[in-house]
């Protein structure tokens, strides 16, 4: 008997599936005042850890900052055009990275007992990977989002200092970009920006 492979289980998305995740998915700046079920947060996590990492090393870490007290941690780290738009949002995600991802390598890669070793002690390959990958696995959150109905606004401009040493003093962890999520305010979106042409992005070898 053949076993499908899931190659062949898998079907390309419709057109409303791409609109939904690419094509008609915008980065909000303005929200409703409409609360995100913790469920749909937990159900986004769940789906985008599943996206591949280098040996499986999954180094993202995330705050979902939805309280008031959390928000005002996270003040004094924004940047002048962020700030009332994340203070708006019913959710800010820090997204981070744990720089001691390899201790974890034993469980998560454990077809390779010897992976921790791969990265113990060499600092540029721990941080080269954990920011790769991690921003990986922020990607995938994004598109995790959206696939339930969310929108989401991930930006830079914020003192990465200032949120390390709010949210993550004493730890191996660092921050990699936030994200306001919610339920976004068309009103307020810009007009979309252009985007590069194929043979300004891509050429084949």
């Amino acid at each position: 008997m053949t076993i499908p492979t899931a190659s062949r289980a898998i079907k390309a998305l419709d057109d409303e599936a791409l609109d939904l995740l690419f094509l008609g998915a915008r980065t909000h700046n303005g929200w409703q005042d409409r609360a995100v079920p913790e469920a749909l947060l937990r159900r986004a996590v769940e789906i985008a850890k599943m996206g591949p990492t280098s040996a499986n090393s999954s180094p993202m870490r995330l705050v979902f900052v939805r309280s008031k007290e959390g928000k005002e941690r996270l003040r004094p780290a924004l940047s002048e055009g962020n700030l009332a738009k994340t203070m708006a949002a019913p959710v800010t995600a820090i997204v981070a990275y744990d720089l001691a991802f390899y201790e974890l390598l034993p469980r998560l890669f454990p077809h390779a007992p010897d992976a921790r070793s791969w990265f113990a002690g060499k600092e540029a390959a721990i941080a080269e990977t954990a920011f790769r990958n991690g921003s990986l696995q922020g990607a995938y959150l994004i598109l995790a989002l959206r696939a339930l109905g969310l929108d989401c606004g991930p930006m830079s401009g914020f003192d990465k200092k200032i949120v390390d040493e709010a949210f993550f003093a004493g730890t191996t962890l660092r921050a990699n970009f936030l994200m306001n999520i919610g339920y976004g305010d068309p009103a307020k979106l810009f007009p979309r920006s252009p985007r590069l042409e194929f043979a300004e992005i891509a050429r084949f070898a």
